[in-house]
């Protein structure tokens, strides 16, 4: 993991780019999202993964998750569903040791077949019917 001072979340509260924050945490959209509006929260502190998160954090993070799914409604009316993540360790995809949640607005059409949802980070497997 890296340390606190290499950390490119550790220091995110100090820019104007942070949406939404509050003791524990923060939000922001995200630098390379995969839909527009995708948001990202984030904890103050330099925590590895969500399984890391105290009570306190888990609470905060959860608020802004709300917050943000109302701003982003706000913003863009044609939001219709959402799809929250996590990564958690190099194996699942995590490729910085600073947890951060996703919060990524769906439309209706912006994929051809969205059921199976959050299941189609292994491919082949989002299919189950």
């Amino acid at each position: 993991m890296q340390e606190n001072n290499q950390c490119i979340f550790c220091d995110m509260g100090n820019t104007a780019l942070v949406i939404a924050e509050n003791r524990y945490a923060l939000a922001l959209l995200d630098a390379f999202p995969v839909a527009e509006l995708h948001a990202l929260i984030i904890p103050r502190r330099h925590v590895a993964d969500y399984f890391a998160l105290n009570q306190q954090e888990l609470i905060a993070c959860d608020s802004l998750l709300k917050q943000m799914k109302k701003i982003i409604q706000a913003k863009d009316q044609s939001v219709l569903g959402f799809n929250i993540g996590t990564n958690v360790g190099e194996v699942a995809g995590q490729t910085i040791s600073h947890c951060h949640i996703h919060l990524i607005p769906r439309r209706l059409n912006d994929v051809s077949r969205p059921e199976g949802g959050v299941r189609h980070v292994i491919p082949g497997k989002g299919y189950y019917r």
